[in-house]
C-alpha cells in the first residue's frame, strides 16, 4: 500500500520547547526539535512540512487560527492530501481545533496534537503524540470525523475536547462524551463519530466578542463596559443551567436593546445550559428577552463560534439557528 500524503504544520508550544538547565524555565528553541524527526515520521507517511509560526499558545489569536485555515487551503489546492497534522501549544489548542472545525469542510482528517512536557524533560511526550497524530491522520476511519485532537493514546473531537489539568499528560478530556477513539500499538480504533458538522465561510476576523464568567454578586457595570468598549457580542458563562444575578440581567437587557448578541453557556463542567427558571436573572426569563443559549460547548468555544458567525462573508448567520 502506498504511503499517505500528510501536511505537517508546526505552530510552536511546549511540544517544540526545552527546559533551561540554568533557570528551570521552559523556553522556546531557536530550532524546532520536531523538524529533526523526519526519518521517524517517514516510516508512516509522505510528510509535507511547514512551520507556520513559532509561538507559545497564549500568543495565538483568531488571526493565527485563520492563517492556519488558509495554510491548509493553500496546500490542499497544491497537493493530493490525505490528512493534516498540526503541532500546537496546549493552552489554546482546543480553541484552534474548534475554529478549524467550523471553518473547514474537508473529508480528510485534520489532527491537532501537543505536549505537556518539553523536548528535553524526563518523560517528554511530544514525539510520541506527534507519531500517534500522524498515524490517526493516515487512518481511513478518521475521515469525515471533523477536526480531531490526539493526545495520550486518545482521539477526541474538537467540539468536546477541553484542557482539564494544568500539568497532567492526561489533561485533554471530553466531559460527558469521552474520546471518540483509542490508539494502540497496532491500530487506530474509532468508535464514535459526530452527528453533524457546521461550516462558516470567513476571510477575515474584524468583529470582537467578549467572554465573562458570572459569579455571585456580579456587578452590572462589567456588562455595560462591553458595550462602551464597542464589542460586537458577549458570551457569558452563567450559573447552573444558565442563570445570572438580577443586576446582570438588567445590564444584559440593555445590551439586547442595542442589538448586541448575548450568548449564554453554563460555567459547570457537565450538563447543558437551557432556559428553565423564570425569576429575574433566571434562564427562562433571559431566553424570553432574546439571550441565545449555546448547548454542549464551553465559554471559550462559544466565543469563537459567535466571533466566526459575526465575521462570515455573507450576511450574518441566524444566530439562534446557528447555536
Amino acid at each position: 500500500m502506498s504511503k499517505k500524503n500528510i501536511l505537517l504544520i508546526h505552530t510552536g508550544g511546549t511540544i517544540s520547547m526545552k527546559m533551561s538547565a540554568e533557570t528551570g524555565a521552559v523556553i522556546q528553541n531557536e530550532q524546532n526539535p520536531l523538524v529533526q524527526e523526519k526519518d521517524t515520521l517517514a516510516k508512516f507517511a509522505n510528510i509535507i512540512e511547514v512551520e507556520a509560526f513559532n509561538l507559545p499558545s497564549p500568543h495565538i489569536t483568531p488571526t493565527e487560527m485563520l492563517a492556519l485555515r488558509n495554510c491548509i487551503h493553500e496546500h490542499a489546492n497544491k497537493f493530493a492530501l490525505d490528512g493534516v497534522v498540526i503541532t500546537h501549544g496546549t493552552d489554546t489548542l482546543e480553541e484552534t481545533a474548534y475554529f478549524l472545525d467550523l471553518t473547514t469542510r474537508y473529508n480528510f482528517p485534520i489532527v491537532l496534537t501537543g505536549a505537556m512536557r518539553s523536548s528535553n524533560e524526563l518523560g517528554a511526550d511530544g514525539i510520541y503524540n506527534l507519531v500517534e497524530a500522524v498515524r490517526v491522520a493516515c487512518d481511513s476511519e478518521a475521515r469525515e470525523k471533523g477536526v480531531l485532537v490526539v493526545m495520550n493514546d486518545e482521539v477526541h473531537q474538537a467540539f468536546n475536547i477541553t484542557k482539564t489539568s494544568t500539568s497532567s499528560v492526561n489533561t485533554f478530556q471530553s466531559p460527558q462524551y469521552g474520546p471518540i477513539g483509542l490508539i494502540t500499538k497496532k491500530m487506530v480504533h474509532i468508535h464514535h463519530k459526530p452527528v453533524r458538522r457546521q461550516y462558516v465561510e470567513v476571510e477575515k476576523i474584524e468583529k470582537r466578542v467578549a467572554l465573562l464568567k458570572v459569579y455571585a454578586g456580579m456587578e452590572a457595570d462589567l456588562i455595560e463596559t462591553v458595550a462602551e468598549l464597542n464589542y460586537d457580542g458577549l458570551v457569558l458563562e452563567g450559573l447552573g443551567q444558565g442563570n445570572v444575578p438580577p443586576a446582570v440581567a438588567k445590564s444584559i437587557a440593555t445590551l439586547l436593546d442595542k442589538n448586541m448578541p448575548v450568548v449564554l453557556v453554563s460555567r459547570c463542567f457537565n450538563g447543558i445550559a437551557e432556559g428553565v427558571y423564570g425569576y429575574e436573572g433566571g434562564g427562562k426569563s433571559l431566553e424570553e428577552r432574546g439571550v441565545i443559549f449555546a448547548t454542549g460547548i464551553n465559554g471559550q468555544k462559544a466565543r469563537l463560534k459567535l466571533l466566526i458567525g459575526l465575521n462570515q462573508i455573507q450576511t450574518p448567520v441566524n444566530l439562534k439557528e446557528y447555536f
